[in-house]
């Protein structure tokens, strides 16, 4: 494969990119593929039927499902026992909360950077079961990021579970895994349960290789169906109850944790988003990376460069740093009012809020108005630079009219 992504090409296979719209609100849900809305019509149409029977349809749409297992399994390094399939990645980790085995004394080391998907259920089941959280700040309220140092402090026997996120949905800042994970698996007892969602679009995983206990990603927001994945390495398994009926099998993550099948029809297009990286995925993730980092580097050269402009995140465009997440507020501007701006002159589509990171905004940023919130424009692969030069000057157009 070249060494530059050919954007042209990659956008021909995203037909909702033929209209219109602009979508840089690609944090909050991709495109599909055309081949995954192709298989999930196929399916409909042809093999819709209930799973584990032995007529010949029931079969084929049987195999299907497994198989989708498998390739969404390999997809992220782990086995097809070690991934459970749901409809947002909120209930799968509300899920593990209810399932995973505490004892009295347990503390839970909570990231303020966390979306709420992977905060709420902890604080649930601590509030429930007595337990005690334990909040990981960050000190700059500019550029917040799960620092390993701090983890360390709030580290101890009791600890066991930390949760954070592998990059924050507003700040679009990478977190350090590994080494997140070296430092609370020290005590053994300690979990580390990241949340993906706003990494899986842009870099490939390797649950192994960032040695992670839990890990949880949308489906929907990489180029796929409204589903949601989680892992749980199997040397975990043991400690995570069934909540499955008595009479089920429990040697899967699934098993344990779904209590019915995942969604038929769009399980079974899983393949296809896999397929589309092709046969050398670590070629073409490198690809997408280099061209999303010309993408934000258009718009954070703009944004820093305006005085009244505060990036609430990496200020600095490396691949190595961040994703092409980026928030931002502006002196004298209320949020939502600069989207509603460039949307009356264009076509474009991204949005304002707080993005289900209340604490973050609230707790370790300050924002006043919480619910206003920030702007933030995500972008994807299928993003063209032309696009993005033309947001600038939109935006530019927006705040010189102040």
């Amino acid at each position: 494969m070249a060494n530059v992504l050919d954007v042209t090409t990659a956008r021909s296979r995203f037909p909702a990119l033929q209209q219109e719209q602009v979508y840089m609100d690609n944090a909050g849900g991709s495109q599909v593929l055309d081949t995954v809305a192709d298989s999930i019509r196929s399916y409909l149409l042809n093999t819709n039927v209930q799973l584990g029977a032995t007529y010949k349809t029931s079969q084929t749409s049987t195999n299907a499902y497994s198989n989708a297992y498998n390739v969404a399994a390999g997809f992220i390094n782990a086995t097809s026992e070690e991934i459970s399939i749901g409809v947002s990645t909120t209930q799968l980790l509300h899920n593990l909360s209810t399932a995973l085995k505490f004892q009295p004394g347990d503390e839970l080391v909570l990231s303020k950077l966390n979306h709420e998907a992977n905060t709420a259920p902890w604080v649930q089941v601590a509030e429930r079961l007595g337990l005690t959280v334990k909040w990981w700040a960050a000190a700059d309220p500019k550029n917040p990021i799960c620092d390993p140092i701090e983890l360390r402090s709030l580290l101890s026997n009791k600890t066991r579970l930390v949760a954070c996120p592998h990059a924050s949905n507003i700040t679009g800042t990478i977190s350090p895994i590994r080494d997140i994970a070296d430092a609370l698996h020290a005590y053994p007892r300690a979990l580390l349960c990241v949340d993906g969602v706003a990494l899986a679009p842009h870099r490939q995983v390797d649950v192994k290789a960032l040695d992670v206990d839990f890990y949880a990603f949308s489906w929907y927001k990489v180029y796929g169906p409204h589903l949601a994945q989680l892992y749980a390495s199997s040397r975990v398994h043991e400690q995570i109850q069934s909540l499955g009926h008595f009479f089920k099998p429990t040697h899967t993550l699934d098993l344990k944790l779904n209590l019915a099948s995942a969604n038929y029809e769009l399980t079974q297009s899983i393949p296809q988003v896999v397929e589309y990286f092709g046969s050398d995925p670590n070629s073409t993730w490198a690809q997408m990376a280099q061209h999303e980092e010309r993408l934000q580097k258009i718009l954070l050269q703009f944004l820093t460069s305006d005085n009244r402009v505060t990036v609430i995140g990496e200020p600095s465009a490396s691949k190595e740093l961040r994703v092409p997440v980026i928030s931002f507020v502006v002196q004298g501007f209320g949020s939502q009012r600069i989207v509603e701006e460039v949307e009356r002159r264009s076509a474009f589509g991204f949005r304002s809020g707080h993005m289900y990171s209340h604490r973050l905004l609230a707790d370790v940023c300050g924002l006043t108005d919480v619910e206003d919130g920030v702007v933030r424009v995500s972008f994807l692969h299928y993003n063209t630079e032309t696009e993005v030069c033309r947001l600038v000057e939109l935006l530019r157009e927006v705040l010189a009219s102040q």
